[in-house]
């Protein structure tokens, strides 16, 4: 499955729609202003929240949370002694792991388990100025939660940027 997202432009608090290869609005990822942590919501075309995403208060490295109905999915943060790309590990919540590797801030990275491709997300494919492409590999991915990890991990990084 492939979705498009038109980058936002001007960081958090601004709402911005995922489309389906089709232009079918899908998913909205709704950016919460104003708020002590940096948060988000990913819900349908419909309204509904389906995954809940926030900054982890009181970690020692910038870390997000998924969560699903007050559950938590995922915990992500950054690899450490990652030198020449981006690597950010992605905790499950039933114990397993996910990697993020690539190109961040460029929009070229893949979503990997146990040495398997999940998602490759890339701006390559794309014409659209300011739009990058996720593209759910796997049958079995969840597209709600690929996507909300690539929200996660942009953020992560233009968050890094921006403090250097």
């Amino acid at each position: 499955m492939r979705f498009l997202v038109r980058d936002r432009l001007l960081g958090i608090g601004e709402d911005y729609w995922i489309e389906d290869e089709h232009g079918s609005k899908v998913f909205l990822v709704d950016g919460k202003a104003m708020r002590l942590r940096d948060t988000f919501e990913l819900k349908d075309a419909q309204g509904r929240v389906l995954i809940d995403i926030h900054q982890k208060m009181f970690a020692l490295r910038d870390t997000m949370v998924i969560e699903r109905d007050g559950e938590g999915l995922a915990t992500i943060k950054r690899k450490r002694l990652s030198l020449l790309r981006n690597h950010y590990r992605v905790a499950l919540a039933d114990g397993s792991e996910l990697d993020v590797s690539g190109k961040i801030l460029d929009r070229e990275f893949v979503v990997e388990y146990d040495g398997e491709v999940l998602a490759v997300i890339s701006r390559r494919w794309l014409r659209l100025r300011e739009t990058y492409g996720v593209d759910v590999v796997r049958e079995d991915a969840e597209p709600a939660l690929i996507i909300a990890v690539a929200v996660c991990v942009i953020h992560l990084a233009e968050k890094e940027r921006d403090d250097d």
